[in-house]
Formats: structure tokens, C-alpha cells, sequence
């Protein structure tokens, strides 16, 4: 839901789709609230229930179901925080309970992309990002689905930027916080975060075979991963999670698919909605998936650039899914 509100907000589409969309759904609202003709502003529980009423009425695909986490006010309207399954949003309602707001434009950033402070991809395509927080030592976090073929196809992009980049930044993979291609990424996400845990030296090699043959064990081998210490990782991992265990009881959802609580305080945190997510300093970035934009995007992340920004790698976007082809849509797709 946030990032087709995102897709929705953007300055390109905003009088064409977005606006009609806005006064329908506002028009909806005034129609379905107005029964009630409430005479003053509503509590906060009173906000909570009409709202998920709506919401779960209107918005929420059959089979799924919102719940409102937190109430609060802010500029003179009631904050949603809703989960909506997959991620949590924030939304608005007005104290009167007529009118809801899917999502609030910055009046600043969209004034500071018409006047050219920021510039824009051709549709459908992302080219490299910039974080506006610098650290001398910047963050990289970047989360995916084991086997997401838009993950795969990032770290595809990403590891030879760590390669090139080292010791410069810090850098963890992170899971998103649901599972979508069944055991086997259980059994992988696992794999991958004991490894990196554990043996960190291991996972680059590791993942440049995985990511091309798709083929864990082998890969274990050619990394020279001690598979005593990661079955034993696994094993405690999975117990502390209770990730085999809630999958297989549908215990923790989201939705139609099965939770993974290993990051799921860092998911909350930046409101993770798929895979992948690249977050650089504590910042949500889009960026290319081709090494030189991945480059790009974290170098401009640095308080001062080191040399090996100026390093030259590969502007090919690597194809979706395992293998060495390379992708020429310069789409952004993601699992979610």
C-alpha cells in the first residue's frame, strides 16, 4: 500500500491519476461517515473504529484485515498507524471522523522537486539515489527475500560494491519480515544470517556462487562455511524464533504468508514493504541495481567520498532472479 501511494504521489501523475483518486475517496468517505452526522470531534477510540471500519470496508483486498496500532494528533487531525498486513502506514483522519487521508504530501519536497532540487528516473526505471544523511562511515542495511528474484538481483548489483568499498562502510543483509516463496527461503534466510553472523568472511563468496547456481550446498563448500557451527547457528536461530514452528502453526501472518522475526524490530523501524530495501544512514533510498548507480547512491552517503568512489563498475543492471544475464528494462520490481 505505501509504495503504490508512493507510485500514486509522484509529481509526474499527480493531476492525471492521483487527484481524481484523492476526490473519490474523499467523496467516499463523506458518504459513508455522514450516516452517523456526528455533532463533534471524535475520541480517539471512536477514530480508531470508524476508521478500521472503513478501511477494512473499502481498502483492504478480500481476506485480509487492517487494525489501527496508535491514534495520535497531529496538525489538527487524528495520525493512523495502521497495519495492513504486509507493512504498517500512516494515515489521517479528521477529528470529525468525514474525511480520511491515505497518505500527506510534503508541501517542501514536492516544491523542492518542481524546482529542480531533486531529479526524477524515466518511468519505470531508477537511477542512483542520494542520502541526504552523511556519516563519516556510512550504514548500508539492505533487506530482502532470500529468493525474491528482485533481491537477488540487487545483491547481485551491491556486491561488488561492498568488494570495492571494504572496510569504508558497514554493511548487513537483513530479511524481510514475512516469508513468500515457501520453506525453502525459510531454510535460506536462515542459512544466509548464520552465516553472516558467524562467518562473515564466508558470505561474500558464498552469496557470488548462490546467486548465479542457486545451489546452497555446493556453495557452503566453495565458500569453505563450517557446517557444524552453521547447522548449530540455524538451530538455535530457528528455536529463539520459533520461525519452522510458527510457520507450520500460522502463527504471526502476515497476511497469506508466514512470518520472519528475525529483523522484524528493523522492519518496523523503516516500515519495510518489500524486497528489496535499501536503507543507507537510517534512510529508505531507491536506487539503480547496477553496480555504478549502487556506487553512486552510497558513496553520496559519505561526509567526505573516498577514493574508491571513483572506481569504475559495471552500469549493466543484473536480470531478476539467479544467474549472469544482465537486465535492460531498467525496471524496479519487488516482492511484496
Amino acid at each position: 500500500m505505501k509504495k503504490a501511494l508512493k507510485a500514486l504521489f509522484t509529481r509526474e501523475k499527480f493531476l492525471r491519476v492521483t487527484l481524481p483518486i484523492v476526490l473519490v475517496i474523499i467523496l467516499a468517505v463523506i458518504g459513508y461517515l455522514s450516516f452517523d452526522k456526528p455533532t463533534k470531534n471524535l475520541s480517539a477510540d471512536e477514530a480508531k473504529t470508524k476508521a478500521e471500519q472503513f478501511i477494512n470496508d473499502f481498502l483492504m483486498q478480500s481476506g485480509n484485515k487492517a487494525t489501527i496500532q496508535e491514534v495520535t494528533t497531529e496538525y489538527g487531525l487524528f495520525k493512523l498507524k495502521i497495519d495492513i498486513v504486509t507493512q504498517v502506514v500512516e494515515s489521517y483522519l479528521s477529528k470529525d471522523g468525514k474525511l480520511f487521508f491515505p497518505q500527506a504530501l510534503n508541501v517542501d519536497e514536492l516544491a523542492a522537486t518542481k524546482n529542480g532540487d531533486n531529479t526524477e528516473a524515466p518511468a519505470g526505471e531508477v537511477q542512483a539515489g542520494t542520502v541526504s544523511v552523511k556519516t563519516a562511515k556510512p550504514t548500508v542495511e539492505l533487506f530482502v527475500m532470500s529468493y525474491c528474484p528482485y533481491g537477488t538481483q540487487i545483491e547481485k548489483g551491491i556486491l561488488p560494491v561492498i568488494k570495492a568499498l571494504g572496510n569504508k562502510i558497514d554493511f548487513e543483509l537483513k530479511f524481510c519480515s514475512y516469508i513468500m516463496h515457501g520453506d525453502k527461503e525459510i531454510a535460506e534466510n536462515l542459512t544466509q544470517y548464520c552465516i553472516q553472523k558467524e562467518q562473515g568472511d564466508k558470505l561474500n563468496t558464498y552469496l557470488e556462487c548462490f546467486l548465479t547456481a542457486s545451489d546452497s550446498t555446493g556453495c557452503l563448500d566453495k565458500a569453505g562455511v563450517n557446517k557444524t557451527k552453521l547447522n548449530s547457528c540455524v538451530a538455535k536461530t530457528d528455536a529463539q524464533y520459533k520461525v519452522n514452528e510458527n510457520s507450520k502453526n500460522k502463527v504471526g501472518y502476515q497476511g497469506s504468508f508466514p512470518g520472519f522475526d528475525v529483523y522484524k524490530a528493523d522492519n518496523d523501524k523503516y516500515n519495510v514493504g518489500g524486497s528489496p530495501t535499501l536503507v543507507i544512514n537510517g534512510q529508505d533510498v531507491q536506487s539503480g541495481r547496477d553496480s555504478a548507480s549502487l556506487l553512486k547512491t552510497i558513496c553520496s552517503a559519505f561526509t567526505t567520498a573516498p577514493k574508491e568512489c571513483e572506481i569504475e563498475l559495471s552500469s549493466a543492471s543484473p536480470a531478476p532472479g539467479f544467474g549472469t544475464g544482465t537486465d535492460t528494462s531498467g525496471a524496479a520490481a519487488d516482492c511484496q
